[in-house]
This record gives structure tokens, C-alpha cells and sequence, in this order.
């Protein structure tokens, strides 16, 4: 935003009511609070710091949910006014955790109770010990996961034989929980005392588009059992034991069902997203060799209906099940192979005991989910997911997110990706309650929903963060029960991650980056750890990574630097191998080995900051030569997002001119709607920006404003696709 904020000491009434939208009364009485918080600040010494002030502020309440979010920028930003133009040193931080909070969370709890045992006289308690005990938890992870796996509803029909087998060393990863077998949809279902899941507990909650002034809607375990093992039931009568099916819908409660019942019966769920193309939707199921598919006549968004179960029908044959978007019966006229949801169910009515299924148990490494990459790099890489890749995802939402029995889970997201598996085991194995709305989460049903529901833990991605912001969509609802955000597919956005964070009182939005391959997130924020926006504080328990060099070599664990991430192999959970690609091409080879260990590639540019903090930088391809000088895409977005407040938000990219020389720098533009800016003042406003807070030789060579960006489904921008419309744009090859 075009506002250069000046320190906190020179902010009044003035600027309170100018800048921060206040009425002069108001703005007179938030002034006094305002003093009295810099002086309490001052109390932790005559020369209180950026965070001594901010803590201040935070704990006292000062800034509100229903107070403007100019108020909210004109504080933050002036507080930390100091080091916004400080790329690698100190980062502004705006949550802190204090000793109290922690030993609340799962992780504290868990240090407090074996961190004595296992760091001897060196621990002192969860916050002084963290990184001590994350060191830990990496050179020693058959410990942490012997002690980790039993926070877990997990229930082995066969126990593991030992928790880490290294002997095979054609083996990359190791061989986790070898000879152990078991049911993971089982263990989601069954009533277990720790984490402590009573028959008559509310595991889902739910509402539909549309029912705003309704009571939301929910399922106890037993219902969610009963109705899982029906599914089963008539899957047996329709699949042979080990058959593929696909689900194609968006997440409903009925998905969550079918996706239990296909695991529970010892199939495979092929994930698929609703927003897929005929053509995307077949690629999936020809690489998966689906043999059904559940689906949905229609999608209902904002009273409208758009096809799906046409989109079904012009990719494959194979066998349909459909379910109906309203009422009890499909809306379409269905082949004479498929079935709806209804006759499918009618199936089992022959059946003694219908709403009773005996599991079918397999070993450890049995696949029981197929998903897709995203396809940022061309085709989708087909990636099998085995029993313990669900034990990986459920804890590090534990360690991480926090989850806990009373907590109520809402992540706006679909079967098709990682975060809708992730999301439905993190729930039903820590006993959270798992909350789904039946439509858009881009309006303000959806937060009306999430106040009615009372949730607790709220999942986002970026983009639907800045849509709230912008649209004023959820202004008036209360938020304030949410003890904690989490956000997760592109990189976040300072500002709108302020405005996130500031509807519940400014709690911590735990940043998470991981991917489909390693089923879960290899590093994350922490409520063990003070936190920055848009900055991830850890890597996630037992994972180990080194920055690397243009030279492929390690930079020192405590040196600030930018380079590409390379982890250490040994990762519970991680897949070993692709039903579609080379799983050595895509993941090993080319990378170096560090002491002796060979490493994995993950394709991430990853910035280490003084504090050992790091932000992401953008994948390896996105990475740009100026001048000599390597950075990143998404470091200059950073700087461009906040260059003028006409700018919605940016894409950068360099081009090689054809005749040689260094690299240009392009930026590619979506304005807001009321903005009537030209491109050449913008360029103005991106170079003065850069070079003041990034580097003073960088220089923007082209800016064009566009009306939307190219993405893929889970919304990752495709600068590729910017790339070749630059290179074919004659015009603008001739300027560069």
C-alpha cells in the first residue's frame, strides 16, 4: 500500500482519524489506551522493543475485530516501522506464546511429560527447549514416533515390529512400522479412550448454502459409523477387494462417508476435484484404473447449478454412482451403468445388519488413496498414498495445529487435494470435530457458518484470505472464537494475513508447506515459537533439511541465505514411489548428498532469516537472474503487492532477451476494480519499491495489467503460462 508509516511515538489523534478511520471521540480514547500500552511497554525497560510495544497492544486488546483495517495497518506498520526495510534481519512478530498457553498445547504437553527423560539436565520447558528437542526428535525419530503415534486413535491388529528398519539400504526412506496391520478408516471409527472419543460425540458438523438462519447440522460417532459401514456394505456387493474407486464430487458430508466406506472395505480411493475438465477427469482415471466412481449430478453454488456428472460421463465409462446436489433423487438422466445414490444404498437391504461391516486389515504399506499433483510442471504425477501416510498428517496437526478433543476443524478445501485427506484424518484420529460447509467459501454464508459452528481452528489459502479482505464479505460476524488460523498453497500476503489474524483478537496463523508426496508439511509455524506473518518458524518433528547453494553445497545451519531446500530422506511417510513417473528421476536424481545421506528434492527456494526463520520463495523455476543477482518471484510480488494501494495483486517474472544479456523483469498486474492506474506509473512505483527494500540495481523493464492470473485448480499461480504469453506477445518482445 502507498503509505510509508512512521514510527509508533508520532502516531495521534490525527493520524488515528485520517489514517485509521476513526471518529475524533473515538480516536481520542484509542490514543490514551494506545499510550498507556507504549508505556507498559516501557515498563520491560526504558527502551522497550518493536515486540515489547506490540505485545503490549496484543495483550491489552487494544485493536478490535469491528475496528477498521486502515487501524490496524497504521498500528502494526508503525510499530515495526523500523523493519520493514530489513530483508534478512529481525522479523515483526505479532503472536507470542507465554509458558502458560504452551503447556496447554499437545506439544508442550508432550515435551513437559518425556522431554526430561529424553534431554536429561538440558531441558528447562517447551518454549527455552524447542529446537533443542525438534534436534531431538530428527537425529532420533524412531523415539519421537514410538511416543507420538500413541496421541493417535490408532489401533494395530498387528503391532509393527519396530518402528524404523534402515537395513535395506535400496531403500531411500527406510521401512517405517514394518510387519504392523491394521485398518486407518477403523481407527477414525471406533470409540477409543485416548484421544478420549465417546459413542455420542459430535465428530462432523455441517451446513448448506443457503441455510444461514438454519441450526447446523451434525453426526455423532455411532451415526458416522453406521452410515460408513452401509457404504461398505454395498461397495462388497458391486467391487472385487483391492478395485480403485474414484470420487469426483465436492466435500460433503456424503464424500466423507464414501471416503471412510471405500477405505473401511479394503479398496482405493481415487481423489479427483470437482473442478476438473472431461479431459483432466479422465487422465486421472485412466492412470488410476478406476473400476467406479462416485460423483454428483450437479454443483449448487449461489442458487445456480453447474454440471458435474456430465463432465463424468464425457471423460470414461466406467461405473457411476451419483449422488443428488438437493433432494432424494438425481436430476439427470443417467447411463444405463450407473447408479444413483439411492438405488446404490438399496443394495444392502437383504442385509441382517446393514449398518455392520468387518474391516478389512492390511499391512502398513497397502495403498488405500491415489492423489494427483496439482500439474504445475506438466502432467499430474500419481501419487499413492499407504496407511501411514494418514498417521503422518494426523500428527503434525497434532504437534503443529493444535488439535484436540473440543476442537471444532474447518479447512475450506476438497477431496481432490492433499488438505481434504489431511483434514479428515486430523480430525477423526485427535478426536476433533470435523466441520464442512456445502458451498462456496467465498461468501459470507460460509463465515456466518463458522461463527454458527463455533469453530476453533480455521484453515485458509492466501487467495481466499484476500477475497474476504477486499469484498468486506464477513465484516460484522464473530470470529472470535477461533484460537487459531491456518493457511497453506501459495505463499501469504502480509496485510491480508493481518486483517486474518486480527478477526479473532490477533491469533497465530500457523503457515504450512509441505506436499501430496510427503503427506503433510515439512515446515510450519508453532505456537512454541513467537510468529511472523507469512514466515514459518520449523521444521515439522523428525524433518531435516539443508539449504543448498548454487553449487549444490549446504549453507551453515545459522547463516542467514537463500537456496533450494534439499531434505534428509529419512521422513515417516513420505512416499517412495509414483504410479506414473520415475520416482528417482522426479525426487533424487541430480541432488547431492549431505554427510553421507542422500537428499530429496522437494523444489522449494527457501530465504533463512537472522532469527532462523524462513520464508518461501517460490519454487526452483521461479527463481530469476538480474543482474547477476539470483532472487525469487515471490520476493519482489512481496514488495510490488504493497507498492501502491491500486494493486490487487502481482506476478513477477524475468524474460532473456533474444539477441542476449541480462535478464528482464517483468510484472504482470490485476488491478482493483475502481482503479483507473497506468501501466507506466505503476513501473514508477514497482522500481522505487524494489529498490529500496530489495536492491538498488533491480529495475522493472515492462508492467501489464491483466484482468486475472493463470492458475492451476488449487489456485498456485502458473507463471510458466505468463512466461509463453510474454514470448508470443510481439509487442512486448520488442520492448524487452
Amino acid at each position: 500500500m502507498e503509505k510509508h508509516y512512521g514510527s509508533i511515538y508520532e502516531v495521534g489523534v490525527k493520524e488515528i482519524t485520517e489514517v485509521g478511520g476513526l471518529c475524533i471521540e473515538e480516536a481520542e480514547a484509542f490514543h490514551k489506551q494506545l499510550t498507556r500500552a507504549i508505556n507498559g511497554g516501557a515498563g520491560q525497560g526504558s527502551n522497550p522493543t518493536n515486540y515489547d510495544i506490540w505485545f503490549e497492544i496484543q495483550a491489552q486488546q487494544l485493536l478490535k475485530p469491528s475496528h477498521p483495517h486502515s487501524l490496524h495497518q497504521l498500528i502494526y506498520y508503525s510499530v515495526y516501522s523500523n523493519l520493514e526495510k530489513v530483508s534478512t534481519n529481525a522479523l515483526p512478530f505479532y503472536w507470542f506464546p507465554s509458558l502458560l498457553q504452551v503447556r496447554q498445547t499437545n506439544l508442550g504437553r508432550f515435551m513437559e511429560a518425556h522431554g526430561p527423560k529424553l534431554l536429561g539436565d538440558s531441558y528447562q520447558d517447551p518454549i527455552t527447549s524447542y529446537n533443542l528437542f525438534h534436534k531431538f526428535s530428527v537425529e532420533h525419530p524412531e523415539v519421537y514416533w514410538s511416543l507420538a503415534l500413541k496421541e493417535l486413535s490408532v489401533i494395530f491388529r498387528q503391532g509393527p515390529k519396530c518402528i524404523l528398519d534402515t537395513t535395506d539400504k535400496s531403500k531411500l526412506g527406510g521401512i517405517w512400522l514394518p510387519g504392523a496391520v491394521l485398518n486407518i478408516a477403523e481407527c477414525c471409527l471406533l470409540p477409543v479412550n485416548h484421544p478420549r472419543k465417546d459413542e455420542d460425540r459430535v465428530v462432523v458438523v455441517w451446513k448448506d448454502e443457503g441455510s444461514d438462519e438454519f441450526p447446523v447440522n451434525h453426526l455423532t460417532l455411532k451415526e458416522l459409523r453406521d452410515k460408513v459401514m452401509l457404504v461398505s456394505n454395498a461397495l462388497e456387493g458391486m467391487f472385487s477387494k483391492g478395485d480403485a474407486i474414484a470420487i469426483d464430487m465436492p466435500m460433503t458430508v456424503t464424500a466423507v462417508i464414501i471416503y471412510l466406506a471405500i477405505v473401511l472395505a479394503g479398496f482405493i480411493v481415487v481423489s479427483i476435484a470437482d473442478s476438473f475438465a472431461p479431459k483432466e477427469i479422465a487422465t486421472r482415471l485412466r492412470v488410476s484404473k478406476a473400476k467406479g466412481i462416485f460423483t454428483q449430478d450437479f454443483i449448487v453454488r449461489g442458487g445456480r447449478k453447474f454440471p458435474l456428472y456430465s463432465r463424468v460421463v464425457a471423460a470414461d465409462s466406467c461405473k457411476a454412482i451419483v449422488i443428488p446436489a438437493n433432494g432424494k433423487d438425481v436430476g439427470v438422466q443417467l447411463r444405463e451403468q450407473d447408479l444413483s445414490w439411492k438405488i446404490f444404498l438399496s443394495s444392502v437391504d437383504h442385509l441382517s445388519s446393514p449398518n455392520y461391516y468387518s474391516p478389512v486389515y492390511q499391512p502398513i504399506d497397502s495403498v488405500t488413496n491415489i492423489l494427483f499433483s496439482s500439474g504445475t510442471t506438466g502432467d499430474p504425477k500419481a501419487i499413492p498414498w499407504t496407511q501411514l501416510s494418514p498417521m503422518r498428517a494426523a500428527a503434525d496437526s497434532w504437534a503443529f495445529c493444535d488439535c484436540q478433543i473440543g476442537d471444532v476443524f474447518c479447512w475450506p478445501t476438497n477431496l481432490g487435494w492433499v488438505m481434504g485427506p489431511i483434514l479428515l484424518y486430523s480430525c477423526f484420529l485427535n478426536g476433533s470435530t470435523l466441520a464442512l460447509y456445502h458451498g462456496s467459501p467465498l461468501d459470507r454464508g460460509f463465515g456466518k457458518f463458522v461463527q454458527d459452528a463455533s469453530v476453533t481452528i480455521l484453515g485458509t489459502v492466501p487467495s481466499l484470505v484476500k477475497a474476504w479482505k477486499n469484498t468486506q464479505c464477513m465484516d460484522g460476524l464473530d470470529w472470535t472464537q477461533i484460537r487459531l488460523f491456518a493457511s497453506t498453497g501459495e505463499a501469504s500476503n502480509v496485510d491480508d494475513d493481518l486483517w486474518l489474524s486480527s478477526r479473532s483478537y490477533y491469533k497465530p496463523i500457523i503457515e504450512c508447506c509441505g506436499g501430496t508426496e510427503l503427506s503433510s508439511s515439512y515446515i510450519l509455524g508453532s505456537l512454541l515459537q513467537p510468529q511472523s506473518f507469512g514466515a514459518f518458524s520449523t521444521a515439522s518433528m523428525t524433518t531435516g533439511f539443508v539449504i543448498l547453494d548454487e553449487h549444490g553445497a549446504a549453507y551453515p545451519s545459522d547463516q542467514p541465505c537463500v537456496g533450494e531446500v534439499g531434505l534428509f530422506s529419512l521422513y515417516m511417510g513420505a512416499t517412495n514411489r509414483l504410479l506414473n513417473a520415475d520416482f528417482e528421476k522426479v525426487y533424487v536424481k541430480g541432488m547431492p548428498t549431505h554427510k553421507g545421506m542422500q537428499l530429496r528434492r522437494h523444489g522449494d527456494i527457501l530465504k533463512r532469516t537472522a532469527d532462523g526463520y524462513f520464508v518461501v520463495q517460490g519454487r526452483a523455476d521461479d527463481t530469476m537472474n538480474l543482474g547477476g543477482v539470483k532472487t525469487s518471484s515471490v520476493e519482489i510480488e512481496r514488495i510490488c503487492d504493497r507498492a501502491s494501494e491500486s494493486v490487487l495483486e502481482t506476478a513477477a517474472i524475468s524474460i532473456a532477451p533474444v539477441n542476449g544479456g541480462p535478464e528482464q523483469l517483468v510484472i504482470f498486474v490485476v488491478l482493483k476494480k475502481e482503479s483507473d492506474i497506468k501501466p507506466e506509473q505503476l513501473m514508477g512505483k514497482f522500481s522505487r519499491a524494489i529498490q529500496a527494500n530489495l536492491n538498488p540495481l533491480f529495475k522493472v523493464k515492462y508492467v501489464k495489467i491483466v484482468k486475472e492470473f493463470p492458475r492451476t485448480a488449487t489456485n498456485k499461480l502458473l507463471r510458466r503460462v505468463l512466461r509463453d504469453q510474454i514470448k508470443h506477445d510481439p509487442f512486448i518482445s520488442s520492448r524487452l
